[in-house]
């Protein structure tokens, strides 16, 4: 329903005081409603705290928002149809295509500057005087905490396993 600047100024009255909006984007979110997927037009926001998504509709609004401690990976894409950006949130699936306004890579190497999602693991495959089956238990905590995504504590557990 709002246009791209139309939600820039709608979503700021969503926002905790003191936080500011560092990038944005516009375009079409995938979602599921009542178990079957549909679509809604908006825009995602990245603040210094979280992302969020806001959709104005006719009567009221849209609003999810996905803090970066829960947000594990961030992926971008070009096709046919456009630009498209995923994130993945607490085992949660973010998507967004068909993005025709706002600068898609500023956003994302914003995103990703604001996850560092690698840090975590990197931080305990370097400490060499643990076991590696303590470090197993480190990861599964990553994951649980939802730094890590099923798949990253996979990657990283049979690259562990294999050194033994």
């Amino acid at each position: 329903m709002a246009n791209y600047k139309k939600s820039l100024i709608l979503v700021k009255e969503h926002l905790d005081n003191g936080e500011t909006i560092h990038s944005s984007i516009y375009g079409t979110y995938e979602i599921k409603l009542m178990g079957k997927d549909s679509i809604r037009n908006g825009i995602f926001i990245a603040t210094e705290n979280r992302i969020v998504f806001y959709a104005k509709k006719l009567f009221g609004y849209d609003l999810e928002s996905f803090p970066f401690k829960n947000i594990s990976s961030i992926e971008k894409s070009k096709g046919l149809m456009g630009h498209s950006i995923s994130f993945f949130a607490s085992g949660n699936n973010a998507k967004m295509k068909w993005i025709n306004s706002g600068d898609i890579n500023s956003f994302a190497e914003y995103v990703n500057s604001k996850i560092g999602k690698s840090e975590p693991v990197k931080n305990v495959i370097n400490q060499s005087e643990k076991g590696i089956p303590e470090l197993i238990q480190q990861l599964s905590e990553l994951k649980e905490k939802g730094i890590l995504s099923e798949e990253e504590f996979k990657t990283k557990k049979a690259e562990l396993l294999s050194k033994i």
